[in-house]
């Protein structure tokens, strides 16, 4: 082993370039350094900064985009640069993923594994307001903290296709991506209720909302505002982002969430005529059958603000509007508790059954929420929980048109016969919908219709540091596109950039920059002031990874053909309805118009589960519980948390950090580094060889299946076998090398060069096979029958299985079978070889 103090003059002649070249430039390092192998203790301080700069130097893990390799595109989520740093949970996705990517390199693919930035948004503009710097330079200092931090890891990302969503030259592409939505009508402004956080001063998408009603951000309650917004038609792409989920390989969990939070369902639109008036209401039901039963309607309290307020009439109107006015104060869960009274106030307004024709009162109550289907459903008491607490309430008439309720004194919701339905009656449903809505249409009631709980995707945000939207206002001409050579709009510099709470962001105080020329008639207008959502950056940077540096177009054709799709990506369960949906959503888009080769993004996504604090709580300041692993590197070295972190737990679960095993694992790399150093011999045991042989195995299918924590027990078992048997050839202790490089990737190329003298980079080693013959277990299993019956088994060596009086007599021999033999005649003795004896007795 070569002494520290010469480490870097020697390293200062290594080459990576090439297997051949290294081997020219250094056919004397071998010599050089294997009489001094001998050092006990590994010293992580200095040697991982060595290999750290020796990687980066060779650029070993830049990926080529004109290699004749198989390509392989490895994706993580790539993080918010936060101002407290990389936390262990980074740690923990970032190297296993890294194993995955070095493996794939051993294995002969050319791996893209890059990093970048999601620099933009409400986190950094938050941090930065607290911190009284502005977010610029926040954002500048924490990807230089965050860069330092990973490269202390040995992360082999490949830094020379860096992104930073904040960087002008790349929203320059974020906003000729929305230029492109807004050409083709899926980008748009409406007035619409907007959830809005009262503490970040800005509107929300419905997935930044949690169930409890709080921003996923900040943790404080939203509310519910009427106002002006940008918008992207993502329920044009519903029924596809649910379909081709078929194509790709993601987790039955990813699926299922995605599915339940398109939310679709089937059923029919049904319109209702307003009695003495033109204007007609539109409703979703799932139960077309039974419009027969509807006694009333019930509209939400968004809807009645939007469309009725103007019809209600005067001696309702009061009520009504204050009505309105509590239930847009309560929160999601207190409207949405279906064990709560169901309150409501009638407008005075009627419309017409189109059925039956008789007239239905028309109410708002705040249970009807307005992200279902139309915020406008039919009251239908006899066969709906809800309907019927209503009906009770209102004295509202009941009507029966199922027939199979048994109690009179709730709702039935299930199925039966048609009754008091004219012509339909005796038709079994729910099982004949489809011909209850053909007739539906053929009456001109309504039509068959699908509706979502993904609803269009709130895109403006009323916040500073984010995208400005490419849409310049005019008197004249209305919202005219930004032409794409005046791409990017740049987000000015301001001194002032809280948020104002005024529905407007701080650019509309940017006169200068807020003021230009229409580009259609040259009259005076002004900017778009809303920015972009932090999503807007993160929908395609996978894209820009493929051709990072080109200024001409968001990527070069032949780049992306031979990058995309990703073909592993792997991030947190709670992207899962954020920015997984919206990323497919984004890249079908650009797929529809001929921009990216393919029409799903992603090939592969697995999630990670977190880290909690040794406490069992999520890591937080606030309970002391934060662990830093700068303070890891320093005192035990990358390779231990590295290797700690894949071996704390399933890597999908929960898992909370414990110091203990971080100490074993430690350990076990000291024990390691000592056994390279001075186990080394001739010739490996026959026992050594062969548990070798299936540690290889297994470590090579664990990878694929992420079951990290069973490979690094695995290779603590070998390494237990080895300090045992004591005798592990040259040419096995490179195998060894090799399989603990993507795990342990600075011990692994220290052992590699200085240890076993090898001359190029263990990462650009091959990836070791096993001995199909030394992976059968050597000890079988044999059960024993008496008359048929099992009695016991025994285990013999593989090589006696063929010894029939051998097996025959252990059987005999055997304390359990002896009883039910002794004193009796052995009439027949079977053996069939390996698998079964049976002793056929009177």
């Amino acid at each position: 082993m070569l002494f520290v103090n010469n480490l870097s003059k020697e390293y200062n002649h290594f080459s990576f370039m090439n297997k051949k070249s290294a081997s020219n430039r250094l056919s004397n390092l071998h010599d050089k350094t294997h009489n001094r192998s001998n050092q006990t203790s590994f010293n992580h301080r200095e040697i991982e900064k060595v290999w750290q700069k020796k990687w980066e130097e060779n650029k070993l893990y830049y990926a080529s985009d004109a290699s004749d390799k198989k390509k392989f595109y490895q994706l993580i989520e790539f993080p918010y640069p936060s101002g407290a740093g990389l936390h262990v949970g980074h740690v923990r996705s970032w190297t296993g993923m890294d194993a995955y990517s070095r493996k794939k390199r051993m294995e002969g693919y050319n791996v893209l594994y890059p990093i970048g930035w999601d620099a933009f948004g409400l986190p950094t503009e938050n941090y930065a307001i607290k911190m009284g710097v502005h977010p610029s330079i926040i954002t500048s200092k924490n990807i230089e903290n965050f860069k330092r931090q990973i490269k202390s890891l040995g992360i082999s990302f490949d830094w020379s296709r860096e992104i930073n969503t904040s960087d002008p030259m790349y929203y320059k592409w974020t906003q000729w991506i929305f230029l492109k939505l807004y050409e083709q009508g899926l980008a748009y402004q409406s007035e619409t209720y907007v959830n809005w956080c009262p503490y970040c001063k800005t509107n929300l998408a419905d997935e930044e909302v949690l169930a409890n009603g709080t921003h996923e951000r900040c943790g404080n309650l939203t509310e519910k505002r009427l106002q002006k917004q940008w918008l992207l038609r993502i329920t044009k792409y519903a029924e596809r982002l649910i379909n081709d989920l078929e194509k790709v390989n993601f987790s039955p969990s990813i699926r299922d969430q995605q599915i339940n939070w398109i939310g679709r369902k089937s059923g029919a639109e049904i319109v209702f005529q307003l009695k003495g008036k033109s204007d007609k209401i539109k409703v979703f039901t799932t139960r077309p059958d039974t419009i027969f039963g509807v006694t009333f309607m019930v509209v939400s309290p968004e809807y009645a603000e939007k469309y009725l307020v103007n019809l209600i009439t005067e001696d309702n109107k009061n009520e009504v509007i204050e009505y309105i006015s509590k239930s847009l104060q309560k929160t999601l869960i207190e409207r949405d508790n279906i064990k709560k009274e169901k309150t409501g106030v009638f407008t005075g307004i009627y419309a017409i059954n189109p059925a039956s024709d008789i007239e239905v009162p028309i109410y708002v109550a705040d249970y009807v929420l307005s992200d279902y289907g139309t915020g406008a459903v039919m009251g239908v008491p006899a066969h709906d929980e809800r309907d019927f607490a209503f009906a009770k309430k209102h004295s509202i008439e009941i009507i029966e048109v199922v027939d199979g309720a048994k109690e009179k004194d709730s709702a039935f919701s299930g199925s039966g016969k048609l009754i008091n339905s004219g012509d339909w009656n005796g038709i079994k449903v729910p099982e004949n919908l489809s011909k209850i809505i053909s007739d539906i249409e053929k009456q001109g009631w309504g039509k068959a219709e699908a509706t979502y709980h993904l609803h269009d995707w709130v895109f403006s945000r009323q916040h500073y540091w984010g995208e400005p939207i490419p849409i310049i206002h005019c008197s004249d001409c209305g919202a005219v596109a930004v032409s794409e050579k005046d791409l990017p709009v740049e987000l000015p510099y301001l001194e002032k950039y809280k948020p104002s709470g005024t529905g407007e962001s701080p650019l509309a105080d940017a006169t200068e920059w807020l003021n230009v020329a229409c580009p259609r008639c040259g009259k005076q207008a002004r900017r778009e002031t809303d920015t972009m959502p932090n999503w807007a950056g993160s929908n395609w940077y996978y894209i820009r990874y493929t051709d990072p540096s080109n200024n001409k177009e968001i990527a070069a054709k032949d780049k992306m053909k031979h990058w995309l799709p990703v073909d592993f990506y792997q991030g947190g369960v709670e992207h899962i309805t954020l920015h997984l949906l919206y990323s497919r959503f984004i890249y079908k888009f650009l797929y529809d118009i001929g921009v990216v080769p393919t029409d799903e993004p992603y090939k592969k996504r697995r999630s990670h589960g977190i880290v909690l604090g040794p406490d069992g709580r999520k890591m937080s300041k606030s309970y002391g519980n934060v662990i830093n692993p700068d303070e890891i590197v320093e005192k035990f070295g990358a390779d231990t948390i590295r290797l700690y972190e894949m071996f704390i737990g399933p890597f999908e679960n929960t898992v909370a950090w414990s110091y203990e095993s971080l100490e074993g694992c430690s350990r076990f790399l000291g024990k390691l580094w000592r056994a390279f150093n001075t186990k080394v011999e001739e010739k490996t045991s026959n026992i050594l060889s062969i548990k070798l042989n299936q540690t290889i195995k297994k470590v090579d299918t664990d990878v694929e299946e992420l079951k990290y924590n069973t490979i690094v027990a695995s290779l603590m078992e070998l390494l237990n076998v080895w300090d045992d048997e004591e005798s592990l050839s040259h040419d096995d202790a490179k195998k060894l090398c090799c399989l603990i490089a993507p795990f342990s990737p600075h011990l692994a190329e220290e052992v590699w060069v200085n240890v076993l003298g090898e001359k190029f980079s263990v990462h650009q080693a091959p990836w070791p096979k096993h001995d199909p013959k030394l992976v059968i277990e050597q000890t079988i299993t044999i059960p024993i029958q008496v008359n048929g019956k099992l009695r016991s088994t025994i285990e013999v060596g593989r090589e006696k299985a063929d010894d029939k009086k051998t097996i025959l007599e252990l059987a005999k021999s055997d304390e359990k079978v002896k009883k039910w033999i002794e004193r009796k005649e052995i009439k027949k003795e079977i053996y069939i070889e390996g698998k079964l004896v049976n002793f056929v007795v009177n």
